[in-house]
């Protein structure tokens, strides 16, 4: 590590930074594939994995996979990140909205999710003589619900960031520290999870959501998500955001409430609670 980038970090923070490279120094001497999503924590494990290959040798590769889950917006995040980077980037398609298990989008979304990632990687892997499977799961994701993680746990899937005991606030103090592309993204779940939990998964409600969201995006909002509910028939969005852009929001009224209404919703509202993590369930 540059020294005067070393002098800028805590030491705590550069300890476990060394115990990540270390980890992945083993895995890339077998080979590893990153599963790459084009947020925060899988970029910045990527790109901890291509200094340590530069460094020491062995074999990497960014994996993304994409389906309609997948909004253009991340995958041009994800295309410039690894092109930048210089990483070899393989995109595979993902079959997870033809699953009826997914698409049921129940408390199990996620597993089953993870469960088609991690079987397209280990497919990539034995095609390409690959040993190991990564991805982003870090420390801060042990206190929340993730059935995808059981998904990673039943396939042998390796979480370097969580084992070297990095949390969502060291990965961003790095990611800064080394000047990363990315460091202050906000956190960009698959559209998903903008779905209630009960709402069924189609191809045409995520483009509904990921179309709002854009236009949310094009207005100037930074920190947000556009919700989809169903009771019985009667279908409505939910548009959370800070609440330092609630008054921009409001100014956006008529376009948000003119195209909700031109793609079938009966309302489009602004939640007075402001934006929350996991206000999709």
């Amino acid at each position: 590590m540059d020294l005067g980038i070393a002098a800028r970090l805590p030491v705590e923070v550069e300890r476990k930074y060394h115990a990540l490279r270390s980890q992945l120094a083993e895995l890339l001497r077998e080979g590893l594939i990153v599963a790459f999503s084009g947020g925060v924590d899988s970029a910045f494990l990527l790109w901890a994995a291509e200094q340590e290959r530069r460094a020491r040798g062995g074999r990497l590769l960014a994996l993304t996979a994409v389906s309609e889950s997948m909004a253009r917006v991340e995958r041009d995040d994800a295309r410039a990140f690894a092109t930048a980077l210089g990483v070899e980037h393989d995109w595979e398609t993902s079959l997870e909205v033809s699953k009826p298990e997914y698409v049921a989008n129940d408390g199990s979304r996620c597993y089953h999710c993870k469960s088609e990632l991690f079987r397209i990687g280990f497919d990539v892997a034995r095609a390409r003589g690959f040993a190991w499977l990564a991805y982003g799961y870090n420390a801060s994701d042990r206190g929340d619900t993730r059935p995808g993680h059981r998904a990673a746990l039943e396939n042998n899937v390796r979480s370097p960031l969580a084992d070297a005991d990095l949390s969502k606030d060291d990965i961003r103090t790095l990611m800064r520290a080394h000047g990363l592309a990315l460091s202050d993204k906000p956190a960009s779940p698959c559209l998903s999870s903008r779905l209630m939990t009960g709402v069924r998964v189609t191809p045409e409600k995520l483009k509904h959501v990921e179309e709002l969201e854009a236009l949310c995006r094009a207005g100037g909002l930074r920190e947000f998500r556009v919700r989809l509910h169903e009771e019985g028939a009667v279908r409505f969005l939910r548009v959370e955001t800070a609440a330092s852009e609630m008054a921009r929001a409001l100014e956006m009224r008529d376009e948000l409430v003119r195209e909700g209404l031109a793609r079938g919703y009966r309302w489009v509202t602004l939640d007075l609670a402001g934006y929350k993590m996991g206000g999709g369930v």
